[in-house]
């Protein structure tokens, strides 16, 4: 039944991630990361096909092998970050909810300047199951 539950779960945090492409304000990163996590423990086939996705693949390699992000991914995070507030800061009226998005903007911040950053290089392609056509095989 766990199995299952994380099948779900890295389902729903693929499609969030996904929508987090598109969406500003919405993380990408985080996401996939959790789905990999429960891929990792529920499903190989569907982990190695989202170790296989030249969009998500690199993220997920450089955090199991280095526990870093991408620097332009970083970048791209800040960058958002730094948009939203704006926006937020801009339209918001009331110097104490001004100051409160403020201060919750600079959480996400600092965990990102935290981290360790990797130059997007080639990812190795030597994955185990990666002929199935369906990750669900």
């Amino acid at each position: 039944m766990q199995r299952y539950l994380l099948i779900i779960a890295g389902l729903f945090f693929v499609a969030l991630g996904a929508i987090g492409v598109v969406v500003p304000g919405l993380p990408t990163t985080v996401f996939i990361l959790l789905a990999a996590g429960c891929f990792a423990k529920s499903c190989p086939a569907l982990h190695n096909w989202l170790l296989a996705n030249k969009i998500f693949g690199p993220m997920i390699y450089h955090w199991q092998e280095n526990r870093a992000i991408p620097r332009r991914a970083r970048r791209m995070a800040l960058l958002t970050i730094a948009l939203v507030a704006v926006v937020s800061l801009t339209l918001l009226q009331g110097l104490y909810l001004k100051l409160l998005v403020a201060a919750l903007l600079v959480i996400p911040v600092v965990i990102l300047l935290r981290l360790k950053v990797v130059d997007a290089a080639v990812v190795p392609v030597s994955r185990s199951s990666t002929s199935s056509s369906s990750p669900l095989e």
